[in-house]
């Protein structure tokens, strides 16, 4: 679960979130929202990666604001056009990811294999395609023992065999109880993810759908 308490964001002084008091239950959340209504900005800020007025809870533990280190540990986020160091390759950033996130032995293997990366994983990231890349921030995303996991733009740039791979993802780890907020211009369908709620972004608030 994640609660708000007088949250508020703001760039140059124009309010792009505010929410005094809203509670994000445990499942699986579609953020829906026209360009610029600010779901980029929310993901970020529940991440931890951009400055806010306010606090986030999860699970009436952790908060942002007093706990950000344990909070970060739980709370894995992946970017809708993710950017990593060339030098790397990626089997040395899922190490780095690994380490950060304290996370069980080998559990990046299943997770490379049926995304079909294994073939390129261990390759530097400057020769990575926008889907290859886009794979790799999923599987960091997976990382640890992660409470929330969040979405931005997951579907862009992946091919239509990898949509069920990640679908399967996220239903598994779902029913292993983490909750997972994703940010998506494309229908999701519900044969592959079924029992998605919706959150709407509009008018610097969110609003709970059926």
């Amino acid at each position: 679960m994640l609660a708000f308490y007088e949250f508020h964001k703001a760039y140059n002084g124009h309010t792009i979130l505010r929410l005094p008091d809203f509670t994000i239950n445990p499942g699986v959340y579609w953020i829906r929202g026209h360009n610029g209504a600010g779901k980029s900005t929310f993901l970020k800020t529940v991440a931890g990666i951009l400055p806010f007025e306010g606090d986030i809870t999860l699970d009436n533990q952790l908060t942002l604001k007093k706990h950000p280190t344990a909070y970060r540990s739980r709370v894995n986020f992946a970017e809708a056009e993710p950017i990593f160091p060339d030098f790397l390759t990626g089997t040395e950033l899922i190490r780095l990811f690994k380490s950060a996130k304290q996370a069980p032995a080998q559990q990046e293997e299943q997770y490379v294999e049926s995304m079909g990366m294994a073939p390129y994983v261990s390759d530097p990231i400057s020769t990575y395609s926008s889907g290859m890349l886009k794979k790799l921030a999923l599987v960091l995303a997976f990382l640890g023992r992660p409470r929330c996991i969040l979405l931005d733009e997951p579907l862009t740039t992946l091919d239509a065999d990898s949509l069920p791979v990640l679908f399967a993802w996220i239903a598994e780890q779902h029913q292993a109880g983490t909750m997972f907020l994703l940010s998506s211009h494309q229908e999701l369908e519900n044969d592959l993810l079924p029992n998605v709620r919706k959150i709407v972004v509009a008018g610097a608030t969110l609003h709970h759908t059926v």
